[in-house]
């Protein structure tokens, strides 16, 4: 606990103001020595190199471990070998195995872990810890999420205060939205980049999360209570792309989809549990009431974070060892391996190669750009869909605000219902096959989503032909569980897709991905009013059960013909070619 306290904000606010006397890092203790390895490379001559072989900075990217990690097939996918290495690894950890830093042709020690079970290294931490901030970015998540459909009770309020009608004063939502989806275009590839890290860009736009959000509970005119919503959304977004890569630098692939799940559950629910947290205060309380709230829930997350979330990026985390062995032994020759790719860059080139990389990547590789544009349209009928309550259950049913609320509950039970599917899937099916056969196409974790893309359909169907007064309203009701499970098994096999493309660039690959799809819900949210207005609501939530067939034929294209997209990818050719 105390790792996470020292590497979180206020352990480094603390270190700061007392000049590193409280929360010292391993190697500022006084009992601390360096590897005998490390030590010898020290005290060689900076011209010297190891034995007779000399080591460009494009070598020290292979494991500096003097272990069978390297001696893989060469048959094996990049994939493959980096499974075996992390199941090596869970071996070796429990072990403390010096690890032999590499050098230079020009002289730097690049700087590494110490030890197999080096206390700093993400994958090396406490099973409590790594829950501790996972759950930390998952309620983060669910937050932001949640107060953008927050708002949807304070409608009529809004309607009545500022004389606007529905369409006007759901701009509310759909600017938010379209705020955290431009968001991660700037925050997520900043945190990309190991001198920021993630941590930086996580607290500071939480903060002003938090700050935006008392103005928006109090602003007296419509103008202003939009450009505050927009701006919401802005700098509520990086937990959006980011977390989930916070996630993959922490747990190995055979762990990664039980952690990420915990992550999509946040993402998934929050829009669903917005309308039930306000729904029953709001009719009472007035309308401001659901943007008080936001600022109850975010303002305590913004204090766990400040006090409990470390850096997990493990560029960042070996950059800042650098910088710390550097001071102390007085030698510049302690280099990490950032810090050698980029020496020749300016900052100004740097970031400009991480705003640029996630559109690159989505414009060069087909596979990920068909999964930007098939998530937008998933996401498009999400948010459409919720729209349509309103129409049914108080004019059908009877319900106040408050029960409409409830019956969002019933997107928790299908998460619920979809965690389990899941979860039973990978381990009873999934991670036994991989252990036996090895990892193969990454298209192989899309399989769970080919029967489930049928589910958006039918749910979808179901809900269009059973929602009237006639029919008792758990029919309906069955239909958005049905469509809420199986959504959530297709977001879920996506988002372990997405950064299993280009591991490197996880933060950029989701912020583009969060990108598309939000552009698309907000433009959904504006269009579904007309549409269920123009058409009704059995018409208008049966053409979402028609485009929902796009997902059914995507996923199944995705899943034969993905391999052969990304090798027409000229992003994923230049990579291989670089290493």
């Amino acid at each position: 606990m105390e790792a996470a306290i020292r590497d979180a904000p206020f352990g480094q606010l603390v270190r700061y103001l007392t000049k590193n006397k409280y929360f010292k890092y391993p190697e500022e203790q006084p009992d601390f020595h360096l590897p005998d390895a490390w030590l010898h490379l020290l005290n060689e001559s900076s011209a010297s190199t190891i034995g007779d072989e000399k080591v460009s900075p494009q070598d020290t990217k292979e494991s500096s471990e003097p272990l069978s990690r390297t001696s893989t097939q060469t048959s094996l996918t990049a994939t493959d070998i980096r499974l075996q290495l992390e199941e090596q690894h869970e071996i070796e950890k429990t072990k403390s195995i010096p690890i032999t830093p590499k050098k230079t042709k020009d002289g730097a020690i690049l700087v590494d872990w110490y030890y197999t079970d080096d206390s700093e290294n993400p994958h090396n931490w406490t099973n409590r810890k790594r829950a501790l901030i996972a759950t930390i970015i998952c309620l983060y998540t669910f937050v932001v999420y949640t107060t953008s459909a927050i708002y949807t009770s304070s409608l009529e309020g809004v309607m009545k205060e500022f004389g606007v009608d529905t369409l006007i004063a759901t701009l509310g939502l759909s600017l938010y939205v379209l705020g955290y989806g431009i968001g991660p275009l700037v925050f997520s590839p900043l945190s990309e980049i190991p001198v920021i890290g993630r941590n930086p860009v996580y607290i500071i736009t939480m903060f002003l999360f938090v700050i935006i959000s008392i103005p928006t509970a109090l602003v007296k005119n419509f103008a202003g209570l939009l450009v505050l919503r927009f701006l919401q959304g802005f700098f509520g977004s990086p937990c959006l792309a980011s977390g989930g890569a916070s996630i993959q630098d922490m747990y190995s692939l055979m762990s990664l989809p039980y952690a990420m799940m915990a992550w999509v559950s946040a993402a998934y629910c929050g829009p669903a549990l917005g309308p039930l947290l306000s729904g029953f205060a709001v009719p009472v309380k007035g309308w401001r009431w659901s943007l008080y709230e936001s600022i109850w829930a975010s303002a305590p997350v913004l204090i766990l974070m400040f006090v409990f979330l470390p850096e997990t990026s493990t560029a960042t985390i070996l950059l800042r060892r650098a910088a710390r062995l550097r001071k102390i032994h007085n030698n510049s020759r302690f280099m990490s391996q950032s810090e050698i790719d980029q020496k020749n860059m300016r900052v100004s080139a740097i970031a400009v190669d991480a705003l640029i990389k996630p559109l690159e990547i989505t414009i060069k590789d087909p596979a990920v750009l068909f999964v930007q544009i098939y998530t937008a349209i998933i996401y498009g009928i999400y948010y459409s869909f919720f729209e349509v309550f309103p129409l049914v259950y108080p004019v059908d049913y009877g319900m106040n605000l408050g029960q409409i609320g409830l019956v969002f509950l019933c997107i928790m039970v299908s998460c619920i219902v979809g965690i389990a599917l899941y979860v039973a899937y990978i381990h009873y099916w999934m991670n036994p096959r991989i252990r036996r056969y090895g990892f193969g196409a990454q298209e192989s974790r899309l399989l769970p989503a080919l029967p489930a893309s049928f589910g958006p359909t039918i749910g979808l169907f179901l809900f269009a032909w059973t929602a009237r007064s006639s029919i008792h309203w758990i029919a309906p009701t069955i239909g958005i569980t049905i469509y809420g499970a199986t959504v959530f098994i297709v977001m879920q096999c996506i988002f372990v897709y997405i950064p299993l493309s280009y591991p490197q660039y996880a933060a950029s690959l989701f912020a583009a991905n969060d990108f598309f799809r939000s552009a698309l819900a907000c433009g959904s949210v504006l269009f579904a009013h007309p549409l269920f207005g123009n058409l009704g609501v059995a018409r208008g939530v049966s053409l979402l059960g028609g485009l929902s067939v796009i997902g059914i034929i995507g996923i199944w294209l995705l899943f034969f013909f993905g391999s052969k997209l990304r090798a027409l990818s000229k992003f994923a050719i230049s990579e291989e070619d670089s290493d």
